[in-house]
């Protein structure tokens, strides 16, 4: 009975790896095969951004409201998840009340953030449609991702670490800086990974707060479409669907290399 029960996990177990296999080949080479004819070298490499004609524009767009996002959202988020998980006293009302607001703002949706962000950065703060109202935007929804899962990060880090810190004279914050982080890194790594992932593929609150333009900004406060606006737009109008599938295509290449990137940088971190 215990070797059936056994093979019955693993066949579950299998089946589920299998069957995600599946779904994940399935859906990306469907969308090569539809998009692959677009992918000409002046789709993706030309300089002409009029009416979409390349995607070097939200291409540029896209890397500048990530790069933008994480630089406003990621010392925020580390920070918070640093106070909550080392100097914050457990059973504080004020700290239950930070707990309960962040797990509030991870379920709400982003249509909303967006119409938040269109209420106060375009039209209270007068920014218009505009990049640095998308990145505003974009840095507030993806806080409670990269507390949350920074925070559950620092708790896997043994408390013997701290306490071995402690007994060679270091101080709290030293300890944190030079023992907690590092040993916390793959786990904070990854919310950031997650993070880009969401910034990269969003869509409803970039439509509402950086506006669908296409075409590259000459400023931080111009109107431009990201990939996936740019993506959504197309499908919208249902014309030229092709260049909607190259488009996913990139997407996914874009968002693979930003993961490599951000795995390679967790393994020198790791190292040093």
């Amino acid at each position: 009975m215990r070797n059936f029960k056994q093979c019955l996990n693993y066949f579950k177990v299998y089946f589920g790896i299998v069957f995600t296999l599946i779904c994940f080949f399935s859906i990306i080479g469907y969308i090569f095969i539809k998009g692959a004819k677009s992918l000409t070298p002046e789709f993706l490499f030309s300089l002409n951004a009029s009416e979409g004609a390349s995607l070097v524009p939200m291409f540029a767009t896209t890397i500048i409201v990530v790069i933008l996002t994480l630089l406003i959202s990621v010392p925020i988020g580390i920070g918070s998840a640093i106070y909550l998980n080392e100097y914050a006293r457990p059973n504080s009302i004020y700290v239950k009340i930070i707990r309960i607001a962040i797990e509030t703002l991870s379920g709400i949706p982003s249509i909303i953030y967006g119409l938040f962000g269109f209420l106060f950065f375009v039209l209270k703060l007068g920014w218009d449609w505009s990049i640095i109202s998308g990145v505003f935007t974009l840095s507030i929804m993806i806080l409670p991702i990269i507390i949350s899962s920074s925070e559950e990060a620092l708790k896997t880090v043994p408390e013997g670490y701290r306490e071995g810190s402690f007994a060679l004279g270091a101080g709290k914050f030293e300890t944190i800086i030079r023992v907690v982080l590092p040993s916390a890194i793959s786990g904070i790594l990854a919310s950031v990974i997650l993070s880009v992932g969401r910034i990269v593929g969003e869509v409803a609150a970039l439509t509402l707060t950086a506006g669908t333009l296409v075409g590259f900004p000459s400023s931080l406060f111009e109107s431009s479409s990201t990939l996936a606006v740019y993506m959504y737009t197309i499908v919208l109008q249902g014309m030229e669907m092709e260049k909607a599938y190259a488009t996913g295509i990139v997407l996914m290449l874009v968002v693979l290399l930003l993961n490599i990137i951000a795995n390679c940088i967790a393994s020198k971190l790791k190292r040093d």
